[in-house]
């Protein structure tokens, strides 16, 4: 089976044991198709899209342009659900992050990273990981299966309901201003359920979130690249990390498969990009791997002629991984070697070290607790959260 074709193998069935149909997930057109199948008008699409994506609601008692008995009626075929989330966490520096449990019992994070001028939010696409790239800690999950688009969308409307942003505010003042598709898994070896997902979270009549707030994290799945640019248009960023190959075919065994040539080019072809929309690559700052002058002028050769933006990322040690940070006087020189050539590169700020906001840790450390201490854990954290909310 091929990489992007995990889809119907293992997306969880989003129809409930009672034979009810989850209709959070569902694009418009299969949204209207089941409404045909119950001979409703077109214009309850409408009507219940809004409901859903727009007001937040979970129960079909509160849509009240609908009448009493068309809601009982649909009640009886639909639900709209969200997963339900086993563990919430509150940084000291704002950050919050969730761990969602699935009906089949895996579990996802979903991390919502504050700052003066924006609210982002990093989901995940797949339980587990793929990619086996050496730094990650992800990377040590074994790949259990893609998430569906209810799945994904979820964790956006989740988000939503923990700061109360329901109905979609219009006034400039969301806590949830950027998406970023950076947490657990391989987007665009999930493309189809993901691409899915993020039509229904940009749709103006619901979420409405604009394809410029939205970026894509790839490390570099070249085939899927230029489609995920014709389609969906949103940001791109890559997970570079390496200038040559051979470093790079030893910490992110996906090069081996999309070579840097391959990997440049197609970001170089991504369409749309330009000064004002230039591509993220991010780099985490390795000692003696790949944190020396010479590589840092390799990446100013690498990236020469593409709109670029680096993001220098100090490497965040987990056990077992193996790998040091770069000294902070070392990574300002690189710095200062990609600025000097007018390259924006921004060393990025830990956040959240203090709730294992490092990608991967939470649920590991989740399937380290029994149920009753989670269940003693999440409620601690729970009420935190809803306090620094308030």
């Amino acid at each position: 089976m091929s990489q992007t074709g995990h889809s119907a193998a293992f997306a969880a069935s989003d129809v409930r044991a009672d034979g009810r149909t989850n209709l959070v997930g569902l694009s418009r057109e299969e949204l209207a198709a089941e409404f045909d199948k119950l001979s409703l008008p077109k214009f309850r699409v409408k009507q219940v899209w809004q409901w859903i994506y727009n007001r937040g609601v979970t129960d079909f008692d509160t849509m009240t342009n609908l009448a009493k008995p068309l809601r009982e009626r649909l009640a009886e075929q639909f639900v709209i659900e969200r997963p339900k989330v086993s563990q919430s966490l509150q940084s000291v520096d704002g950050t919050a992050k969730w761990l969602l449990a699935f009906e089949d019992g895996n579990e996802v994070e979903t991390v919502h990273i504050p700052a003066a001028d924006r609210g982002t939010l990093c989901i995940s696409s797949q339980v587990g990981c793929t990619l086996t790239c050496k730094f990650c800690h992800t990377g040590t999950q074994r790949l259990v299966r893609n998430l569906s688009p209810m799945e994904i969308v979820s964790q956006v409307m989740l988000s939503r309901d923990a700061f109360g942003e329901w109905p979609s505010p219009t006034d400039g003042s969301r806590q949830i201003t950027n998406i970023v598709l950076m947490g657990m898994g391989e987007p665009l070896y999930n493309y189809e359920n993901v691409a899915k997902a993020m039509k229904i979270v940009m749709d103006p009549e619901g979420i409405s979130m604009s394809k410029r707030k939205i970026t894509l994290s790839t490390s570099g799945v070249v085939p899927q690249m230029r489609q995920c640019g014709e389609e969906l248009n949103v940001n791109l960023a890559v997970s570079l990390h390496a200038v040559t190959d051979e470093i790079r075919d030893d910490i992110m065994p996906i090069n081996k498969k999309y070579p840097l040539k391959e990997l440049i080019q197609a970001c170089r072809d991504y369409p749309n990009v330009n000064n004002a929309r230039r591509i993220t690559f991010e780099y985490v700052m390795l000692k003696g791997i790949n944190d020396s002058d010479t590589d840092a002028r390799g990446l100013v050769k690498l990236l020469k002629g593409i709109p670029a933006k680096i993001n220098l990322i100090p490497f965040n040690p987990w056990p077992g991984s193996g790998y040091e940070c770069s000294d902070p006087l070392r990574i300002s020189k690189f710095a200062d070697i990609l600025a000097a050539a007018g390259l924006s590169a921004p060393v990025r700020q830990a956040r959240g070290e203090d709730i294992l906001a490092a990608c991967g840790q939470l649920k590991s450390e989740s399937e380290r607790l029994r149920k009753s201490e989670r269940a003693v854990l999440s409620e601690q954290h729970l009420a935190a959260q809803v306090a620094a909310v308030n």
